[in-house]
């Protein structure tokens, strides 16, 4: 790594990796050794991620050596049928998970939100953006704490400003805070009130439906100028998680109480008698919108592993194959 410099990703497209570093931005590639060895896209830079530079002359792109392995990541399934890793963002301390006071809060949604961000192993931060348009802001954010009672939530208005205050803790020197949410959650906003001015394109909602459009159409890094680091990302049409494990539980922590009441300890809560869940669920205990989220996220977990067992299945096939390949021509060239 002789003369190399250390840089930062800022944003990603189809070729080029846009990275900070000391000198300023530049536009960097991926070494191809990097993507010859990659076993997907999880291994190739994304936003967030530092990374190894090797300098070239001016006009000309960079190139990327190395990839520091990641403290933390956003992940989710690929878009698609098939089973491929996305890093959404890497290295990041807190996730906001931005939705819009336009319309009532989707809870199923800001649950979804949640099972990935406990899987990215920051800190989630429940933002409930346009509070100059809430209907009735205290019950939204009463359901938000209701739904995530450790989870913090903050009313906010990128419009004028007001709670911003607390956006501010969580970002200082050295911390880096991602904004998710739907489209027209209104994340390019919050982000251009942090920075200041208007940085980044913003586009009106729809009003017949209350839906925003897809103005961020890749995810930017942005350097404050009195520190902390913050990522704006798109919204995304497709939301699956790509390792639910343990997160699902932990975001319906309410359903364990009930599970203690289950026949068999290894109850799922779903099709097997005596389930402690379903009879609070049918008991009117506990709602049955929450139970079904629950059980959607659990049948998309399971699946998936099901779908990773094959693929690292056929992965292994696969290198077998070579290695017995190599051992052949390695067999027949000594017999010569």
């Amino acid at each position: 790594m002789d003369g190399s410099r250390g840089g930062l990703v800022a944003s990603t497209r189809k070729i080029d990796d846009s990275c900070l570093t000391s000198e300023g931005e530049w536009l960097a590639e991926a070494a191809g050794r990097i993507k010859y060895h990659a076993g997907g896209r999880d291994e190739l830079p994304a936003v967030g991620d530092w990374v190894g530079l090797r300098p070239i002359p001016a006009g000309e792109r960079a190139v990327i050596r190395l990839i520091v392995p990641r403290r933390s990541c956003f992940s989710r399934k690929a878009a698609g049928r098939g089973t491929e890793e996305q890093v959404v963002a890497a290295n990041i301390d807190v996730v906001f998970l931005v939705s819009s006071l336009e319309t009532p809060p989707k809870l199923r949604s800001v649950e979804r939100y949640l099972v990935l961000a406990r899987q990215s192993g920051a800190q989630p931060v429940i933002i409930l953006n346009k509070a100059d348009c809430a209907v009735d802001l205290s019950a939204a954010v009463n359901d938000l704490r209701t739904l995530a009672p450790e989870v913090p939530v903050h009313a906010v208005s990128a419009r004028d400003g007001r709670g911003f205050e607390w956006l501010d803790t969580y970002l200082s020197i050295g911390r880096t805070v991602a904004l998710l949410g739907p489209s027209g959650a209104g994340k390019s906003s919050i982000v251009n009130r942090l920075v200041g001015h208007d940085l980044l394109a913003t586009g009106e909602v729809r009003a017949w439906d209350a839906r925003g459009r897809h103005i961020s159409v890749h995810r930017q890094l942005i350097v404050l100028a009195r520190g902390g680091v913050v990522i704006d990302t798109p919204g995304m049409r497709e939301l699956e998680a790509w390792e639910g494990g343990e997160s699902v539980d932990l975001t319906f922590g309410d359903l364990t109480a009930f599970a203690e009441a289950c026949r068999f300890r290894d109850c799922r809560h779903d099709q097997e008698p005596g389930c402690g869940v379903k009879a609070a669920v049918a008991a009117g205990q506990l709602d049955a919108a929450r139970y079904d989220s629950y059980l959607t996220l659990a049948r998309e977990r399971d699946a998936l592993d099901r779908k990773q067992d094959e693929r690292a299945w056929l992965e292994n096939k696969r290198q077998t194959k070579i290695v017995q390949k190599a051992l052949r021509a390695m067999e027949k060239k000594r017999d010569r």
